[in-house]
């Protein structure tokens, strides 16, 4: 069975940085992209970033760009979130995804899905 196991999250300082960890098994994923999600309390979940096991080619969403970086350990089925410079209004459980096919941003096309990990960020 598919399964996606985030880590990494915790507090942090406005300013600090981050480092989620997306353990993917299950399967084989060459043929699949991944994203990063994230829900603030009272919002919808946001799309942040996504890259394909094959390639490595990414996206980023605009609100990150500059602060965020997606990486992939084809070897170790990882998919990681570099988070530099944060604020408090990155505040939020972020989400690991998975979708068969390439790059998406959307939430609709993404069939598997982590249990989140949560990041908070003092002022």
């Amino acid at each position: 069975q598919v399964q996606l196991v985030e880590s990494g999250g915790g507090l942090v300082q406005a300013g600090g940085s981050l480092r989620l960890s997306c353990a993917a098994s299950g399967q084989s994923f060459s043929n699949y992209a991944m994203g990063w999600f994230r829900q603030a309390p009272g919002t919808e979940r946001e799309f942040l970033a996504t890259i394909t096991w094959s390639s490595g080619t990414t996206y980023l969403a605009d609100s990150v760009k500059g602060r965020f970086t997606i990486s992939r350990d084809n070897a170790k089925n990882t998919v990681y979130l570099q988070m530099n410079s944060l604020k408090p209004e990155d505040t939020a459980v972020y989400y690991c995804a998975a979708r068969f096919g390439g790059l998406a941003s959307s939430l609709k096309f993404y069939n598997y899905w982590g249990q989140g990990t949560r990041v908070t960020v003092s002022s």
